[in-house]
């Protein structure tokens, strides 16, 4: 008798994560590796944000929080999404969550009935399709390329929307693909949703403190969307506090009421001390000094990056808009082989060039389009040169 569930058995491993793991091993065995697959900042924490999260232990904060958190932290979501979306939200309308994995897990699980199909554009980010159908609704992919920029039509999104449509799931700045739906893009899909007002809107935000050239920018800006968007955040990548688990969703009072509830019964209220330091963090605006100089640093390997993959003959890549990732188009080498093994997918490749060049990626398969892998260059210039070197060689070197 099998005794896991069939959702579980239906469901697949976290590629990023099989992967960094595969990198690790290969380390430990001592590998040169130069991982590139994690969309980790590698950077320290804000000095000030530490000192509120050590003050914030001397200060006992060890018991429970409210379920949707801290009124004082939930104030500051408000304040943040105030000053910098010129969005007005009550702290009821908050839920801070253990990252901003469970916020977007709380919303689908409030929302998705079996059958309910949730629109996901391509490439997504690898758990947006498995949390989908592990609530029982139905992943619907509207595929883009690197010609669009990975980003959706209006037209795509008309010819996918049926009477099933709950709601759909993207993010902006996008993982994997660097992408950045301007204002524009923006309205012209909220022209096309008003049309069919039942279907929501869950907008993942994590990365929007960086976006390199353009202001970030919400569907829930526009007028009419906010009362049917779901706005997803965190502190992980703007403010490099990956560990930390700290994320928040901000909707609609019926809506928010419901993710409370599941969180009530899932996990309850989130780590206090990263609540308390979160507080420190959600005051800090974008121009503060060592968020900037992040972003500049990201930036400048942005810039690195696209030009050394440009040099490499057969590689279709994009120059991204924002996030810290580059999403090349692989698919020229299918056909190729390796040590006898022949290509045929994104994680084909991705496997390839870590176990013969000890390069880490990630295939595009878990990400919804088997053409492309990412690269994170959350990591050093060195190791991106080094990285991108190795990547010409082992092209240069297939049969």
């Amino acid at each position: 008798m099998n005794i896991i569930s069939q959702r579980v058995q239906e469901m697949n491993f976290s590629q990023t994560f099989v992967m960094s793991n595969k990198a690790r091993e290969l380390k430990a065995k001592g590998h040169d590796v130069i991982s590139l697959t994690l969309g980790e900042p590698d950077f320290n924490v804000p000095t000030a944000i530490q000192e509120a999260a050590i003050d914030a232990i001397h200060k006992n904060f060890s018991k429970y929080s409210p379920v949707p958190g801290f009124l004082e932290t939930r104030e500051a979501v408000c304040k943040k999404l105030k000053r910098d979306n010129n969005l007005i939200y009550q702290p009821s309308q908050i839920c801070i969550s253990t990252g901003a994995k469970q916020a977007i897990f709380n919303v689908l699980a409030a929302i998705t009935n079996p059958g309910d199909e949730i629109i996901i554009p391509t490439p997504y980010w690898v758990s947006y399709a498995e949390m989908i159908r592990l609530l029982g609704g139905i992943p619907i992919s509207i595929h883009t390329t690197v010609e669009s920029d990975f980003k959706i039509s209006v037209s795509q999104l008309e010819d996918t929307i049926t009477e099933r449509t709950k709601a759909i799931l993207y993010s902006s700045p996008c993982n994997p693909s660097g992408s950045f739906y301007t204002q524009q893009d923006l309205k012209e899909i909220s022209d096309c949703l008003k049309k069919h007002p039942s279907v929501l809107v869950i907008s993942d935000e994590i990365y929007e403190y960086l976006v390199y050239e353009d202001e970030p920018f919400s569907i829930a800006q526009i007028e009419g969307m906010q009362e049917r968007t779901a706005v997803i955040n965190g502190l992980s990548k703007g403010f490099a506090m990956t560990g930390w688990r700290l994320g928040y969703s901000a909707c609609p009072e019926w809506l928010a009421k419901a993710v409370e509830m599941i969180q009530g019964q899932v996990t309850s209220g989130t780590n206090t001390v990263a609540q308390q330091a979160a507080i420190t963090a959600l005051h800090m605006s974008p121009n503060e000094p060592e968020i900037a100089e992040m972003k500049a640093a990201f930036n400048a390997r942005r810039k690195l990056m696209y030009d050394l993959l440009q040099k490499i003959p057969g590689l279709q890549v994009s120059y991204p808009k924002s996030a810290f990732y580059f999403f090349p188009d692989v698919s020229a080498f299918f056909g190729k082989s390796f040590n006898n093994q022949v290509i045929s997918s994104g994680d084909d490749f991705s496997m390839g060039l870590l176990e013969n060049k000890f390069v880490g990626s990630v295939g595009g398969d878990s990400f919804g389009n088997t053409n492309c892998i990412r690269f994170s260059y959350a990591t050093s210039e060195n190791l991106i040169i080094e990285g991108m070197k190795r990547l010409s060689d082992f092209i240069t070197e297939l049969s």
